[in-house]
């Protein structure tokens, strides 16, 4: 009887896309919205994304606008981005809010590399521990003898298989990061 890798799939599926969430997260020299996905404002007694209040768009290469919807939470939007300490200077005109990226410099690319790198790694961790379920999973079937010792090593180097195919597209991710990160 052969293992079933769908939850194993759907688990490295999920740490794939957390992991996409979190590089476009790390800032570059280029402005991106997803940048302020973690900032949250207070508004109207509650704390709300910037998305639930404003509309962000890219202004151009390294401005972003942000475009409240109620111009009174201007000042908030701004105090909040400013508080994220993104490395972000920001701005208000009768507009909304423009954020505007600094050059990046050598020791800041540095920091963000090191930042990436650190996110990938936490992405292999989980994988790591998913891989170690599916490893007992196998294992647990084969004692209690509903798998054969054939079938529980065919079941592993399919395991792994999936499991290096992740990896390889966690490296493709950090490496796509590590270019846009050094332009």
């Amino acid at each position: 009887m052969a293992h079933d890798f769908k939850p194993f799939e759907a688990q490295i599926k999920t740490i794939q896309e957390k992991l996409t969430k979190e590089l476009s997260g790390v800032r570059t020299g280029r402005a991106s919205p997803a940048i302020l996905d973690s900032v949250a404002i207070e508004s109207y007694g509650t704390r709300m994304s910037l998305a639930q209040v404003a509309n962000v768009s890219i202004e151009d290469a390294r401005t972003l606008r942000i475009a409240p919807w109620d111009m009174s939470n201007a000042k908030e939007i701004e105090k909040a981005i400013t508080l994220a300490n993104l490395g972000l200077s920001v701005g208000m005109d009768e507009k909304g809010v423009r954020v505007n990226f600094p050059e990046l410099t050598g020791e800041r690319r540095a920091q963000l590399l090191k930042l990436a790198k650190e996110k990938v790694e936490e992405a292999r961790a989980s994988l790591r521990g998913a891989r170690d379920q599916v490893w007992s999973a196998i294992q647990k079937k084969e004692k209690e003898g509903t798998m054969s010792e054939d079938d529980k090593f065919r079941a592993k180097d399919e395991m792994q298989k999936r499991a290096d195919a992740a990896n390889k597209n966690f490296d493709e991710s950090l490496a796509r990061k590590e270019k846009e990160i050094a332009q």
